[in-house]
């Protein structure tokens, strides 16, 4: 009985340090270090490195969420998934885009707290700014 319960110890020990979030050599501490004080519940983390900057990949909420850092750990912005776009927006894209489906839609909040929206179709990023207005065609 002894060594059943420590076996089960040991794995639920082992699972719970497993699905911590572990310090990624490539990623400045001070950008780990901000990420950990801005999303202190987040456990699992993706990083990648976008040219001088640094973004973290991760769910939160159930909702797909990314994060924007500069080398020395500011929060340059931040992307969440959303599931349904502002009606202009929507109504933009029907007009311009008949026939395309939105593969993927996301808030975006800069530094600022400026906010703008991607809407994903076949191949392009379609960014709106906070009322819904077209900015700009980002092709993939």
């Amino acid at each position: 009985m002894k060594k059943t319960t420590l076996i089960i110890f040991g794995l639920l020990t082992t699972t719970g340090l497993l699905a911590q979030t572990k310090p990624n050599k490539n990623i400045p501490a001070v950008v780990q270090n901000a990420f950990t004080k801005q999303y202190p519940t987040v456990k699992s983390v993706k990083w990648d490195k976008e040219e001088t900057d640094f973004e973290a990949s991760f769910d939160l909420n159930g909702l797909d969420n990314s994060a924007l850092f500069d080398a020395k750990g500011n929060l340059l912005e931040t992307e969440t998934e959303i599931k349904e776009l502002p009606k202009e927006i929507l109504a933009y894209i029907k007009a311009k885009y008949p026939n395309q489906k939105i593969t993927e839609s996301a808030k975006i909040t800069n530094a600022k707290g400026q906010v703008s929206y991607e809407a994903e179709i076949k191949g392009k990023d379609l960014i709106f700014d906070s009322k819904g207005a077209f900015l700009k065609e980002i092709k993939k």
